[in-house]
């Protein structure tokens, strides 16, 4: 059975389009209202658009800062796996322990436990 994901994004663009449905029936609701001779006054409704219309403006706010907070941390995980790829890399190649740890920028015990997770999996698949 797939279980179904969503994601952060996903759920904001939801809420949005939620209210977005939400001022049109709003707006619908107000015309509408006027030729059933339930009259609002325009101060009101003018009042109501324009908290809808901050509401909105501020989710959109969020959500661009959200995307780019996403973004960066997108990136940042990214550099931070680079080293020990490259150094698997290399650890497959038969580089030394100092010669991998000063290239990678990594602790030489990480660079050791990197060789020796190789060796392993090359014994494995050699038997």
């Amino acid at each position: 059975m797939e279980s179904i994901v969503i994601t952060w994004r996903e759920l904001l663009i939801g809420v949005i389009l939620i209210l977005g449905v939400y001022v049109a029936e709003v707006l619908l609701l107000t015309r509408s209202g006027k030729g059933r001779g339930t009259r609002r006054s325009d101060e009101l409704r003018d009042r109501e658009m324009q908290s809808l219309e901050m509401e909105i403006s501020s989710l959109h706010e969020r959500f661009d800062k959200l995307q780019t907070e996403v973004e960066q941390l997108k990136s940042g995980q990214a550099s931070a796996t680079r080293p020990y790829s490259e150094a698997v890399k290399m650890a497959e190649g038969g580089v030394d322990v100092d010669q991998l740890a000063a290239s990678c920028g990594i602790s030489r015990g990480e660079a050791e436990l990197i060789i020796a997770v190789n060796r392993l999996s090359q014994q494995k698949n050699s038997l």
